[in-house]
């Protein structure tokens, strides 16, 4: 009898033939984030994955378990040998530990039998194993209804018993879904962009615009923070600063003022674009939402796209900003997002911006422009770091 975590795969285990590149990428992961905890050995087992690690660490490897891509479910089980008598014992430390821990008095047994040679179907293991219990755990009774807790029991090659199903985020392995870089700025929105994105799989760069002196260090730092923290999630993000300051005087000068946000959106995703062509990547990712600001109409959003060729993604085009607070909040970059330093749109920002912009307008403004001369001026000037988790 020993102590094991068991993860669900959830979606990956639905990826057939392909099954395998998905499961190779998350144990990788898994192997990444809990190496400081004794590098733990991983071992598949029809169907899930197992975590042999010492006891000492399984809340800390839990933890970084929970916000690894792939995982629905983390459990602690107590792994026994395939035999009833195994299995009723630990039945009985796991349905007490339960009671201690959350001071319930309900549970219903479930057991799965994965291995069709065990003797005993699962409904009688279950029958047995609620027998067990009722004499051996005090203070507690069935209910097949509504249990306050259920005692888990898997039958495959080894035998597995738990009461707890931790729930992580699911999706899909970063990596497996190609490359994507994210236009992060320091609010609410393109943080949580980036982590849906991460979900579904695709590793992320993330390219930051600012307008020093005009905006100062501080603002910067804030939007590294926001990265430092999605990285908990995403893994490394490779981090360009670039200081549109120049571009955003020319603008100014020589366009008109109320198509100043627009042009400006235009030469972010141009730049995005070529920084993304140099690294290989595959698409960019911003945190847009239909209609929540001037430059994010449907007609905004067109004469933005004609800009670059590659693929945009908006994960949050259709979500209320309600909607995007509550993940910005569950996943920790909320508070970080509200800190009151300026960003670069704020530079220059017109009284009436154009919301409904027409593309042959917004082209004919820029012939003023070099435009490909202060793209590549400011890509000359621009400063790499690689962020990595706390």
């Amino acid at each position: 009898m020993d102590r094991v975590i068991s993860v669900s795969l959830g979606e990956v285990a639905l990826k057939g033939l392909n099954r395998g590149y998905f499961e190779n990428r998350l144990e990788k992961q898994i192997k990444k984030v809990t190496r400081e905890y004794g590098a733990p050995k991983t071992y598949r087992e029809q169907g899930k994955m197992y975590i042999e690690a010492k006891e000492k660490y399984t809340l800390q490897i839990i933890d970084k378990l929970k916000k690894v891509f792939g995982i629905v479910y983390i459990s602690p089980c107590i792994r026994i040998d395939k035999n009833m008598e195994s299995i009723e014992q630990a039945s009985i430390i796991a349905l007490r530990e339960a009671v201690e821990k959350n001071n319930i008095s309900t549970f219903k047994v479930q057991t799965r039998r994965v291995d069709k040679n065990f003797p005993i179907k699962s409904p009688l293991v279950s029958k047995k194993i609620g027998a067990v219990l009722l004499n051996n755990v005090e203070g507690v009774s069935v209910d097949v209804h509504n249990p306050e807790v259920f005692v888990y029991v898997d039958i495959k090659d080894r035998c597995y018993v738990y009461t707890e199903r931790i729930k992580a985020y699911g999706g899909l392995p970063v990596g497996t879904n190609g490359k994507g870089m994210l236009l992060l700025s320091g609010g609410i929105d393109s943080p949580v962009a980036g982590f849906m994105m991460a979900k579904r799989g695709v590793s992320l760069s993330a390219v930051h615009f600012h307008s020093y002196p005009f905006t100062s260090e501080r603002a910067e730092e804030k939007v590294k923070e926001l990265a430092r923290i999605m990285s908990n999630y995403c893994g490394d993000i490779p981090f360009y600063s670039v200081n549109i300051l120049g571009i955003q005087k020319e603008i100014n000068e020589k366009c008109p003022e109320n198509q100043m946000t627009i042009i400006s959106r235009r030469f972010m995703m141009r730049i995005a674009e070529k920084i993304a062509e140099r690294a290989g990547i595959d698409a960019l990712i911003t945190g847009e939402s239909l209609g929540q600001v001037a430059s994010q109409t449907i007609q905004g959003i067109a004469v933005t796209n004609s800009s670059v060729n590659l693929p945009v993604l908006r994960p949050l085009i259709g979500f209320d900003k309600v909607d995007i607070i509550d993940i910005s909040k569950d996943i920790e970059t909320y508070e970080t997002s509200i800190l009151p330093f300026e960003d670069c749109c704020t530079v220059f920002l017109p009284k009436h911006p154009l919301t409904k912009p027409k593309l042959e307008d917004i082209e004919e403004s820029e012939k003023n422009l070099d435009v490909e001369g202060l793209v590549n001026d400011v890509l000359d000037n621009m400063v790499y770091t690689l962020i990595s988790p706390f």
